[in-house]
């Protein structure tokens, strides 16, 4: 089996019930991940800001079952997603059980409970994947530091960013802070394409408390999945010139947080969310997820930063919806700008502000 450090051993300690809370954080990737291989391993390396504000807290309710009530249906459980019974949202946990139970055989032996809230509204159309993701898989590797007390801290970040990866690939980032690299890259040591690593090297301060200011121009479903489109760049006629202009950009992107290169940050935050969705656009077939609006508001913002010289930027996710990245000094400004020229491209007037965080935090 690969990855034969996850593997839990047999059990050591008894532990006939229990409870644990964890919070994560969403993120926002500034190189992007597009185009996977099995096993939810990334074709190319990419970096993200860990946020601050928009995150997932999930509980994990936990009881040992009878052995006589072990049965071959898989993984007891329930979800209750903001005091609701969800049975929509078993499906995927259920996936993400099953994924990762070769590396958490203890699973089998406790039935659970899995009570989650968001920060944020579900519907927002910001993917709670990331958050959610890592907050179960938070409360997973408490419950296994229980059963086996001799667990360090540095093993414990990192399965549990293993394992968040296997139930949504961009959560293995949201389980650290504040800048987090996913994939193997020949210039970020210990780079790995199974979970998520802190960034090594110095970051300028002008980065450590950056903003992001989330204008929501769409918050109805996509009309394609990513992991739909992740899957249309297995042939795509530009995959190999995107993967290897993903390695450079992470390479570029070195010296520009060592130096507080804000000038060269905004060009390649935004060549990158430009090349995301082009990507999209030139698949087989073809796709578009922005959306008038958004396109409305990456106008403004490059007329804002032409008029005001404020050092402000725009990065895409896989949807029509904003991330308008800037540094800190400039949130009065930058806010007002919203409120008067930007609010009015966005659904019902929402957007969120946030920030840069530290990752997770266990309650």
């Amino acid at each position: 089996m690969p990855d034969k450090e996850f593997v839990s051993a047999p059990l050591k300690n008894a532990v006939e019930s229990g409870s644990v809370c964890w919070e994560a954080p969403s993120n926002i990737a500034l190189v992007k991940y597009w185009g996977k291989k099995e096993n939810q391993i990334p074709a190319n390396p990419s970096i993200s800001f860990t946020l601050k504000n928009c995150k997932t807290t999930t509980r994990l309710n936990y009881v040992k079952v009878s052995d006589n009530s072990t049965t071959s249906r898989g993984i007891e459980f329930d979800v209750i997603f903001e005091g609701v019974k969800k049975e929509s949202f078993k499906p995927k946990i259920a996936s993400f059980f099953k994924r990762i139970l070769p590396y958490c055989s203890y699973l089998e032996e406790f039935k659970f409970e899995v009570v989650s809230d968001n920060s944020f509204p579900h519907s927002s159309g910001i993917a709670s994947s990331a958050s959610g993701m890592s907050a179960l898989a938070l409360c997973v590797m408490s419950l296994e530091k229980s059963l086996f007390p001799e667990t360090e801290d540095d093993f414990f970040y990192k399965k549990a960013s293993f394992l968040a990866r296997l139930g949504s690939g961009s959560a293995c980032r949201s389980v650290r802070g504040d800048l987090v690299v996913w994939g193997q890259h020949q210039e970020i040591p210990l780079s790995s394409d199974t979970y998520g690593v802190q960034y090594p090297f110095k970051i300028a301060d002008v980065f450590k408390d950056y903003q992001d200011t989330i204008l929501l121009v769409d918050k109805g479903k996509k009309q394609v999945s990513s992991t739909v489109g992740h899957d249309l760049m297995h042939g795509h006629a530009f995959a190999a010139a995107r993967f290897q202009q993903a390695h450079d950009h992470l390479s570029a992107l070195i010296p520009v947080f060592e130096k507080g290169d804000v000038k060269q940050f905004i060009k390649i935050v935004e060549r990158e969310a430009l090349t995301l969705h082009a990507m999209m656009m030139s698949s087989d077939p073809y796709f578009l997820l922005m959306k008038p609006n958004t396109l409305a508001i990456i106008n403004k913002i490059w007329e804002k930063r032409e008029e005001s010289k404020i050092p402000v930027c725009f990065t895409l996710d896989a949807g029509a919806n904003v991330h308008m990245l800037y540094p800190s000094q400039f949130k009065e400004e930058i806010l007002e700008f919203v409120k008067n020229e930007l609010v009015v491209y966005c659904e019902n007037g929402h957007y969120i502000c946030d920030e840069i965080g530290k990752g997770s935090k266990k309650l």
